[in-house]
């Protein structure tokens, strides 16, 4: 059996790994901006993208998975139970949505969480993966695709009839998740959330912007020589006859 003391170490030291936002921290090394000051104000993945960039999100987003991944390795390293890694899951994704150090704030737990499943369950985390993007790919909203997992995530850990920790795992997380969500819902009923705007969505529209640009000067200057020819034709002057006056 694991010391007691070894499990809630192991748990505190993945809530405060969790705690670290690699989001703020590469913003002001980088960028030298407040991640919170910009953007939707998140400090989690989806805005670390809008506001610092693909690559610098794409580092985020590793660094949070990684966040939930490392303390499942930890634990199993260490010959813990399920139970015992599920807590120290857990830990981590309170920690990257309630961080100490960001005085009790933080991002909304999917990337943590999915760090926490593939270390967990590796075959559902592909499930739950591919229901995330195929929902960002119908709808263009990144809150759908990840509530949708979420949903995934719990139906497929009772489908798939895994143990109970886990099972408890999937709930918990639901439940941090879609609470971390509560504004987006509510943007969502009123119609009021932002469309992500794929890559080459953005190419589309540049190229429709230039061809709509382009016709409009060609057309302004189609426009001048023909107002040249339908200009009306001035009368010509009538010049008085000499000793009229």
């Amino acid at each position: 059996m694991s010391n007691p003391w070894l499990i809630v170490g192991v748990a505190a030291g993945s809530y405060l790994l969790g705690s670290v936002s690699p989001s703020v921290f590469l913003g002001r090394l980088v960028k030298h901006v407040d991640l919170r000051r910009h953007g939707s104000g998140n400090p989690g993945t989806t805005n670390a993208f809008r506001v610092l960039g693909v690559r610098l999100g794409i580092v985020v987003l590793v660094c949070d998975i990684l966040k939930g991944l490392l303390p499942i390795l930890v634990c199993r390293w260490l010959g813990f139970g399920p139970l015992a890694s599920v807590g120290a899951g857990l830990a981590a994704i309170v920690g990257h949505n309630w961080s100490i150090f960001l005085r009790g704030k933080g991002g909304k737990g999917i990337a943590t969480t999915a760090g926490v499943i593939i270390g967990l369950m590796p075959i559902i985390s592909g499930i739950v993966v591919l229901s995330f993007a195929v929902m960002i790919l119908i709808t263009r909203y990144i809150s759908v695709g990840s509530l949708f997992a979420t949903l995934v995530f719990v139906a497929a850990t009772l489908i798939g009839r895994q143990p109970w920790p886990y099972i408890v795992c999937s709930s918990c997380a639901a439940v941090m998740i879609f609470y971390a969500h509560r504004g987006n819902l509510k943007r969502l009923f009123k119609r009021q959330e932002p469309r992500l705007v794929l890559p080459w969505e953005k190419k589309k529209s540049a190229a429709k912007t230039a061809g709509n640009s382009n016709s409009a000067k060609a057309t302004s200057k189609q426009a001048k020589p023909n107002a040249h020819k339908h200009a009306p034709r001035k009368a010509p002057k009538r010049v008085a006859p000499r000793g009229s006056g």
